[in-house]
């Protein structure tokens, strides 16, 4: 729905919190990247870069989390300190729990491979961190990095994971325009055996590597790296590719990647196994730091409530598809969630046709369901956190004409005041005549479902704490939204 253009500069009040009420965030100060979750007698692990002394001082650390739903989260300080040692300040890496010793540590030590600036040279370099104490504090190995720069400005961002097939420890680093390939057998002493090129993508960061199985039986390899497509008209997200991995490199069973998100805040993304589930390949969860470099520092909640760092709700994605039509990520917030829906409002099949019909419900924190069918449109869709006189609001919807689905955030207050990035799009087919929609809506975000996870939006909002309208809207046809419910979520601070 059009409205005339607003002011690009936030209007906040300084009465309200704007701390998320069930996304992750750092206590205080600032967080950005997440480094992947292990499981450990019945929590997951969760590591972070975060900087204490943001905004006056630079560098991070890695500050810990737990926690055994994957909603609340219990903070446990910093586990890896900056400035510790003549290296710098530790980047992302990866941790993994060493099961078979093959470090030396003892059986289940906590093992983190992670980037720092080595010297005055400030040449990006792979170092050991060991935790003997259940993931609690990390010792830096050694003053030499276990896996040195072979003479590239970008070398970081390593990712380890352990390849079964094969019995040996396999890291993926981030190399400028493309993925480098290690193998080990002990996590010291590391080999390359391939890479795998990825052009019109930027630097990429954050790389990442898992088997997955479809519906059809079909086992997958999924290689996924942090990438920036805006170039070419693509996001700046986490981009995918399914192929075959033989061990030293990777294959993509397509040239071009697909994308886990569509918007604009989900960056720095990783995947991990659910370790509870006897089965690792079924499913897997991923989640993300909800910000974006190009206005990383404009949001209230540092103004209001001491911290800069939310991360995205966790995901469970699923390899869908078929060898005819191909295969991909499918996403949907986890099952957890369910637990922190406090009511449920349930319309009766609602007919909207070229207008806007306001639903008799208000609120800033909650999840939309529903099921839109249509003959002729041309768009459709639901207006987020909108005020009284309808001039702001959120609008999450889909062309029908333009064959595109679309979260568009210009008509409240958002971070990018330049107003480059305020409506996100990715393809849709109006064929179909019909779509499930899922919608997540906090203090601070939103993120929406479409088809059932095939896309994916997430984008940051700071809308005015008064503005809580939900409406349907549709131009040029009749639209019905079927089994419509919006569930009010606790917040778990």
């Amino acid at each position: 729905m059009k409205t005339p253009e607003r002011e690009k500069e936030p209007v906040v009040n300084k009465e309200v919190s704007y701390r998320s009420s069930y996304h992750f965030t750092t206590p205080d100060k600032w967080k950005n990247d997440p480094q992947k979750p292990v499981y450990y007698k019945g929590k997951y692990h969760y590591y972070y870069l975060y900087n204490k002394d943001y905004p006056d001082g630079n560098g991070t650390e890695w500050r810990h989390a737990v926690s055994n739903d994957l909603i609340h989260w219990e903070d446990q300080g910093v586990a890896i300190p900056k400035y510790t040692n003549e290296n710098g300040d530790p980047w992302s890496g990866s941790v993994v729990i060493d099961r078979e010793n093959t470090a030396g540590f003892g059986k289940d030590a906590f093992i983190a491979i992670v980037t720092q600036p080595t010297g005055e040279t400030g040449e990006q370099e792979q170092y050991m961190w060991v935790s003997t104490d259940e993931g609690k504090t990390f010792k830096n190995y050694s003053h030499e990095p276990v896996l040195k720069n072979p003479g590239m400005k970008d070398f970081r961002d390593p990712k380890v994971v352990w390849d079964d097939e094969r019995d040996k420890w396999i890291m993926l680093m981030a190399e400028g325009s493309k993925v480098g390939f290690y193998e080990s057998e002990n996590l010291k002493d590391w080999t390359f055996t391939g890479d795998f090129l990825t052009p019109d993508l930027g630097v990429l960061e954050c790389p990442d590597l898992f088997k997955m199985r479809a519906p059809d039986g079909t086992v997958k390899w999924v290689l996924g790296v942090s990438a920036n497509g805006e170039a070419i008209g693509e996001p700046n997200t986490y981009a995918y590719w399914t192929g075959e991995f033989n061990g030293s490199s990777f294959e993509a069973d397509q040239a071009d990647p697909q994308w886990l998100d569509y918007g604009f805040d989900w960056y720095g993304g990783v995947t991990f196994e659910d370790g509870m589930a006897d089965d690792k390949e079924e499913k897997r969860y991923a989640f993300a730091w909800m910000n974006k470099w190009s206005y990383a520092d404009n949001t209230p909640t540092m103004e209001h409530d001491g911290f800069n760092g939310t991360d995205s709700i966790v995901r469970e994605i699923r390899l869908e598809g078929d060898a005819r039509s191909g295969y991909y990520l499918g996403s949907k917030p986890i099952e957890a969630l369910d637990g922190l829906v406090e009511s449920t409002e349930t319309f009766e099949d609602v007919t909207v046709e070229d207008g806007m019909e306001k639903l008799d419900i208000k609120g800033d924190v909650y999840r939309i369901e529903a099921d839109i069918s249509w003959d002729e449109a041309e768009q459709v869709g639901f207006r987020l956190r909108e005020s009284e006189d309808r001039s702001r609001h959120i609008d999450a919807g889909i062309s029908l004409a333009g064959n595109y689905s679309y979260l568009n955030r210009n008509f409240t207050d958002q971070p990018d005041r330049e107003g480059r990035f305020v409506e996100s799009k990715a393809p849709f087919n109006s064929a179909a005549k019909q779509v499930h929609i899922t919608i997540l809506v906090d203090k601070t975000s939103v993120e929406v479902f479409v088809d059932d996870g095939r896309i994916v939006h997430t984008n940051l909002v700071f809308p005015q704490s008064g503005d809580q309208g939900i409406s349907l809207f549709s131009e040029g046809g009749q639209v019905t939204f079927e089994k419509l419910k919006v569930g009010k979520l606790r917040s778990i601070k």
